[in-house]
């Protein structure tokens, strides 16, 4: 079979990025087109996302697309992250610039909703956690507010639903992303009716739910003739994280880690879990692809080591990457530790004195040096990796003898072999780009070159070379676990 392109839009809250699939079915091969930035803006009215400066960023990466690929173009997929959206008039215009997630507008938002509903009836009918993030209490927000944008609102749509409208004409939402917002039923697959009901939502604004791979149409005739060709927008795994666990090629009895600035622990369920003590330890239900939930977990991944590096680098450390690593490798084990999600480490600023005094705040002994701090950062993250894993163990009632574990944190290769024997199973590294694989894949599934997600998985496990970490000595870990737990 001739090579064949798949166009992939991957946008994060920072950046964004255009990039295509190069296969002939038995091997897929990715290539970057094109990179921005997608910063927030600090507006009178609140925090928002320049979604007029996306879309021309994302016509510009098409038009280099299409100059490079002509036909050998079959569809475009769009994932960004999740809980944000647009709201459209009757005649489909924009009403307003899209607020971000962490826009002040929705504290207080949680109360109201238990007040107005139940978090606990709402995780019920919903299988989402309350979170002041949750499109349902930014919503809530506007509601209180009688905001301007939502009393004219027609339409509903997230941020890649938004774009792909704007590509295509057709206002849809895509069901993977919908799961996210905390006002769509994992049973029904459909609205929540009764949850957008008793908030007091306009329930008119919520139209069709698509499937992901769901073809969209082709680009309209104006958008086609400024790129010179014309091509199909498919509802791929819209939500970046649905995406990326599509894109990591396991199969059978395993759990999942999407490992970035959040690590994502979770598993693949034919049925939601939505009981009490589901909801009691905070896991979540997110739809995903063939009609699966992803029962699921945040941690704080990535992001203290992140944020210490860059602290380093401001004071001007300019050590690389590999040179951490070997200091923290080199660092003695098992000194102090801190749970990853304490409220004291997740604002920006000064990581590493942060850490520090939180060891010194819990009765430890302070951390000295950019080794004994990484150490410290990867035994921790890998001890709540632990926690969670054995949650979702007891819970689902699986075995979960392997992890397989994709995205950007895989390349801390000391972070992912103290999760392999912290957990006491083999972590199947791979891919980085987990992300893009599982917008790809559903792509090719909806236009006919591949039969479902497992052949997709199968591409992406022959075309991407995937690193094993088997568990050594638990010993340590196990004589350490309680000492962490006691910090939680």
């Amino acid at each position: 079979m001739n090579d064949k392109v798949y166009l992939a839009i991957d946008l994060g809250a920072g950046s964004g990025r255009l990039l295509a699939g190069h296969t002939d079915i038995s091997n897929l091969r990715l290539e970057e087109i094109h990179r921005f930035d997608n910063p927030g803006t600090n507006l009178p009215g609140g925090l928002v996302w320049n979604v007029v400066g996306l879309y021309r960023e994302i016509i510009h990466g098409l038009k280099l697309a299409v100059s490079r690929y002509g036909d050998k173009i079959q569809s475009l997929g769009i994932d960004t992250w999740g809980v944000d959206f647009a709201l459209l008039d009757a005649q489909g215009r924009l009403l307003g610039l899209p607020h971000q997630y962490r826009d002040s507008r929705t504290d207080g938002m949680e109360e109201e909703c238990e007040r107005r509903y139940g978090n606990a009836k709402m995780y019920k009918e919903t299988g989402i956690m309350p979170f002041f993030l949750n499109s349902s209490h930014q919503l809530l927000s506007e509601v209180l507010r009688d905001g301007a944008a939502l009393l004219n609102a027609s339409h509903f749509v997230m941020i890649p639903d938004l774009l792909a409208y704007w590509l295509t004409g057709r206002i849809s939402v895509e069901r993977t992303n919908a799961s996210t917002t905390q006002l769509f039923s994992p049973v029904t697959k459909d609205w929540a009716w009764d949850v957008i009901d008793g908030l007091g939502i306009p329930r008119e604004i919520f139209g069709e739910v698509v499937e992901p791979g769901t073809p969209l149409g082709e680009l309209r005739e104006v958008v086609a003739a400024g790129l010179g060709g014309n091509f199909p927008v498919i509802a791929t795994t819209t939500h970046d994280t649905g995406a990326a666990v599509t894109g990591i090629p396991g199969d059978g009895d395993y759990a999942f880690i999407s490992s970035g600035t959040w690590s994502i622990i979770g598993t693949e369920l034919s049925d939601p879990i939505l009981t009490e003590e589901a909801f009691r330890v905070g896991w979540a239900n997110e739809q995903g692809v063939e009609n699966t939930t992803r029962f699921l977990r945040n941690i704080s991944g990535a992001w203290l080591f992140q944020e210490c590096v860059r602290q380093w680098r401001s004071e001007g450390d300019e050590s690389s990457y590999a040179e951490l690593d070997e200091l923290a490798e080199n660092a003695p084990a098992f000194g102090s530790l801190v749970d990853p999600d304490h409220d004291a480490l997740k604002a920006p600023g000064n990581m590493p004195e942060r850490i520090q005094a939180l060891c010194r705040d819990t009765g430890q002994e302070a951390p000295e040096g950019k080794g004994e701090i990484l150490r410290l950062v990867a035994e921790s993250v890998a001890f709540k990796h632990r926690v969670r894993f054995d949650q979702l163990r007891e819970i689902t009632g699986k075995t979960l003898n392997r992890i397989h574990m994709g995205g950007g944190g895989i390349k801390n290769e000391l972070l992912v072999q103290s999760i392999a024997t912290c957990c006491g199973v083999p972590v199947h590294a791979g891919p980085i780009e987990a992300t893009t694989c599982g917008n790809l894949i559903t792509q090719m599934v909806a236009t006919g070159d591949l039969p479902d997600i497992a052949a997709g998985r199968e591409l992406i496990r022959r075309s991407i070379p995937l690193k094993t970490f088997a568990p050594s000595d638990p010993s340590p870990w196990e004589d350490n676990l309680s000492r962490f737990e006691s910090l939680l």
